[in-house]
């Protein structure tokens, strides 16, 4: 079973939501059966857990459940480790081991998918 195989260790940047890691962070993950891979985020990294608009932040804040998946998320994204879709099911996977609600799994991955090719592609953009 994929899991999350070190504590989530951060701290608060400043009053812009976005947090450092100061610990490595790492997430085990398992598919059909066999290990596919290790994604470790290093310390260092910024995050803002799930870029969620704050008008829905009172049935889905930013640090919920699955904010720990989103770090994963934002680290896949940031540095293209993979396709876009394979980010957003390793996003999925991370709130499974969670045992996010599915309810919200569904919303928060769906979304994703929807809106979530421009963030994909900012740091490209900002790169130029």
């Amino acid at each position: 079973m994929s899991s999350f195989t070190t504590p989530l260790i951060v701290e608060s940047m400043d009053d812009s939501r976005k947090w450092k890691l100061i610990e490595p962070f790492e997430f085990y993950l398992i598919t059909k059966g066999k290990k596919e891979h290790t994604i470790v985020v290093p310390a260092g990294f910024i995050t803002n857990f799930a870029s969620i608009p704050r008008i829905f932040w009172s049935v889905l804040p930013p640090y919920d459940k699955y904010g720990k998946a989103a770090v994963i998320h934002d680290y896949c994204y940031y540095y293209h480790l993979f396709p876009r879709k394979k980010c957003d099911q390793i996003f999925k996977a991370g709130m499974k081991v969670l045992n996010v609600p599915k309810w919200k799994m569904s919303v928060i991955y769906h979304v994703v998918r929807l809106f979530g090719k421009s963030y994909y592609h900012k740091k490209l953009e900002n790169e130029k």
